[in-house]
């Protein structure tokens, strides 16, 4: 139902459909084989960064390639809030039409997966791990029929009570490691996570560094009085809440065995160790 709007608005397209996670690459990749200058994801975070992958892995350059673009119609919207796209489709294809490209920043992330072997994937907006990838986990598994801010406060709280602080080393660029325990950390291009968090309000996605917002050894009470002022992007300079900004960011569990959960563009993919790698400039987006 949405392609004789969609022309309307773009004119002439082609629409291909994911039938399971991770197909938005690949069909990314031969729509670009095939000699598209303008891509669009149709769909929430997870579409749009697997889009976005298919641009970073047929290494397209951001200067003068073909262009990236957002269709928003999922469940966080969080990439959204950062580009601040309209949240009706028509107004967000009218809006691609009507926009010149701009180079924006990526990210790549090296990591561990679920069989331990090491991966690598991309993202565009927010990668974290503690706290955040048990929720996303809570929320992939939900019928999200609250719609995305309540989903993703629900599997917040669920979480809260369920996950305990993990203890890590952090190392950002070529400083000295840390070592820290954390609630969660955020490695941030975009400003929002978690359905309208906006864990991250100074970061900028065509600034060519990550905002590395660090949320320390909270206890629930703590968590739960933070909600509000991250929901507000208030939170910076309280107590247990630090910052930094870096191209690279590596870390690593203290406690052998403990599995430490990635969020990436809300999913899961894997777990630390992982390294995040920024990518100055490496996607070409109209919004």
């Amino acid at each position: 139902m949405l392609e004789p709007l969609l022309r309307e608005e773009l004119g002439p397209l082609t629409v291909r459909f994911t039938s399971r996670p991770g197909e938005g690459t690949p069909l990314c990749q031969e729509a670009l084989a095939a000699g598209a200058q303008l891509v669009l994801a149709i769909g929430g975070d997870g579409t749009a960064s697997e889009v976005a992958a298919g641009f970073l892995r047929s290494g397209q350059a951001a200067q003068d390639g073909p262009s990236f673009g957002l269709l928003p119609c999922g469940t966080g919207g969080d990439f959204r809030r950062s580009l601040d796209l309209p949240t009706r489709i028509r107004q967000a294809a009218r809006a691609v039409a009507l926009a010149r490209p701009r180079p924006i920043d990526a990210g790549r992330l090296d990591y561990t997966g679920p069989d331990g072997r090491p991966a690598t994937t991309y993202f565009i907006n927010i990668a974290s791990f503690g706290i955040g990838g048990l929720v996303d986990q809570l929320v992939n598994r939900s019928s999200k029929w609250l719609g995305g801010r309540a989903t993703f406060l629900a599997a917040s709280v669920r979480a809260s009570l369920r996950y305990r602080n993990a203890r890590v080393r952090l190392q950002l660029d070529q400083q000295p490691p840390q070592e820290l325990r954390i609630y969660n950390v955020a490695v941030a291009n975009g400003r929002y996570f978690g359905g309208g968090m906006q864990v991250a309000p100074e970061a900028a996605l065509d600034d060519g560094l990550f905002d590395v917002v660090v949320l320390g050894d909270l206890s629930f009470p703590e968590a739960l009085r933070l909600a509000g002022p991250i929901y507000r992007g208030t939170h910076l300079g309280r107590p247990k809440v630090s910052t930094a900004r870096a191209r690279q960011v590596h870390a690593e569990p203290l406690d052998s065995g403990e599995e430490v959960l990635l969020d990436v563009d809300g999913e899961t993919p894997g777990r630390l160790p992982a390294t995040f790698s920024l990518l100055p400039a490496a996607l070409r987006i109209k919004h």
